[in-house]
């Protein structure tokens, strides 16, 4: 393809932007990396980690205190060997202070025109993006995963009653509802969904009102309140406040990123 990787020592050059890839093999860094990414983060304006990079940038300290996010698939490795750090592995990107970090692989292009947008401009985020035939760059906040993805469920009554949930979200949903659906007491359904999707039906129902929002958000020309009405949320309040739960951004956000990149 006639590229060349070269490589050249770090010197005392300072870097306005350090990046830290990947790898599928998760071990500690050598203590030179980790001493160069010490002192560099002292004097580099931005630190940011692409997939399981952010598993380096927390061996050298960095992320203590901090949000960051990983590849969902190592997120509860990583959380058992960095209790320090908070965690959010349902992000693509996030950005706190001078440290970004970003879910794994595609998710990089993300936090790359990101940067872009806040150093240049939106536009010429969306002209990289173009060219790179990308389609859009996605919110740092949008998730990693479906709702119904993560709801694996095992049994053909709790995915029955998953898929009667899904059509039927502008209606209430209570307990007792979805317990009819699959043919259960509220107890018994309650205790058997937990088991399933390890989740409670409230919070499975919220998650799957909140996907459904965002599609129609970013997807329509419908005001917020009619959103909020068809999804199930009694207003536009509470489907605010469901979004800063789950997805950590508010509604408005969401309508004006997706209007940006329209």
């Amino acid at each position: 393809m006639g590229i060349s990787v070269t490589t050249e020592p770090f010197g005392k050059k300072v870097f306005d932007t350090i990046i830290v890839s990947g790898s599928p093999e998760i071990a500690p860094p050598n203590a030179k990396l980790i001493k160069f990414l010490k002192n560099t983060y002292k004097v580099s304006r931005r630190v940011t980690s692409i997939c399981t990079g952010t598993f380096v940038l927390a061996y050298a300290g960095l992320l203590d205190g901090r949000r960051a996010t990983t590849h969902w698939a190592f997120a509860d490795e990583f959380k058992a060997n960095f209790p320090k750090v908070k965690m959010e592995e349902d992000r693509i990107y996030i950005i706190d202070g001078p440290i970004w970090t970003s879910a794994g692989m595609s998710a990089g292009v993300d936090l790359a025109l990101g940067m872009i947008e806040k150093d240049l401009s939106a536009e010429i985020a969306r002209e990289v993006a173009r060219k790179l035939v990308v389609y859009h760059r996605r919110a740092g906040g949008q998730l990693q995963r479906s709702a119904l993805l993560e709801m694996d469920a095992k049994s053909d009554r709790v995915q029955t009653v998953l898929d009667y949930a899904k059509k039927n979200l502008h209606m209430e949903l209570s307990v007792k509802q979805l317990a009819d659906a699959a043919h259960l007491s509220p107890r018994q359904f309650s205790r058997m969904f937990r088991l399933e999707t390890g989740q409670s039906p409230a919070k499975a129902v919220e998650c799957l009102r909140v996907e459904a929002a965002r599609v129609m958000i970013e997807c329509g020309r419908h005001s917020l309140d009619v959103v909020a009405r068809e999804t199930g949320f009694s207003d536009r309040e509470r489907m605010r406040r469901s979004f800063l739960r789950i997805v950590g951004q508010p509604p408005q956000a969401i309508r004006r990123h997706a209007r940006m990149v329209a």
